[in-house]
């Protein structure tokens, strides 16, 4: 019952969307949505994520160690009628999360502003950066290291191809010198 109420209150969604000219919106014909050709031409960034993978995500423990991998599917759709992406986890563990992309063309920089079940805040932490030349896309955020020594907190998504991607999140130092990854996911898209 509660997986056909879901599905129809989508159905509904989807088609009040359509018919107010909402047309880039996820909808039963493109469940991910589409880019709106009035966004900028660096949402298709995202374009290669776009759809749900099935992933396996490690986080380093207090010890320095590697936990066990937690199986996760990583989703990523269009939102904002075409406008912005928005992606969200669903990990084995119960610790789910999400972001929103939005790409500035002004300051020519993605803004992503994270979310988690695990961690309701009034204000929601946000990373930027920019798709590079060698394919990686590359976000930051400052973050000072347990010894006090400044950086930032850095996520790449690398690998990145239809058939999915590889993502890690970093404490660097300001030059990049120093790298000490917490966090590393690998993704297979499933569809």
């Amino acid at each position: 019952m509660k997986h056909t109420l879901l599905l129809f209150s989508f159905t509904v969604i989807a088609l009040v969307s359509h018919s107010q000219g909402y047309q880039y919106e996820p909808s039963a014909e493109f469940p991910y949505g589409q880019i709106n050709p009035e966004a900028p031409a660096e949402l298709s960034d995202w374009a290669p994520l776009i759809g749900k993978c099935n992933c396996t995500s490690e986080v380093r423990n207090k010890e320095g160690n590697w936990d066990g991998p937690t199986d996760m599917q990583w989703v990523f759709k269009y939102i904002m009628n075409g406008m912005a992406v928005q992606d969200l986890t669903l990990k084995a563990d119960g610790n789910h999360s999400g972001s929103i992309r939005q790409y500035n063309v002004d300051s020519t920089k993605w803004y992503v502003h994270y979310f988690a079940s695990n961690t309701p805040t009034a204000t929601l932490s946000s990373w930027e950066g920019t798709k590079h030349e060698d394919g990686n896309i590359v976000l930051y955020r400052d973050q000072t290291a347990p010894n006090g020594m400044e950086g930032y907190f850095r996520l790449t998504f690398s690998n990145i191809s239809t058939a999915g991607f590889n993502w890690v999140g970093e404490w660097v130092n300001k030059a990049e010198t120093i790298t000490y990854p917490t966090w590393r996911i690998v993704c297979t898209k499933e569809e």
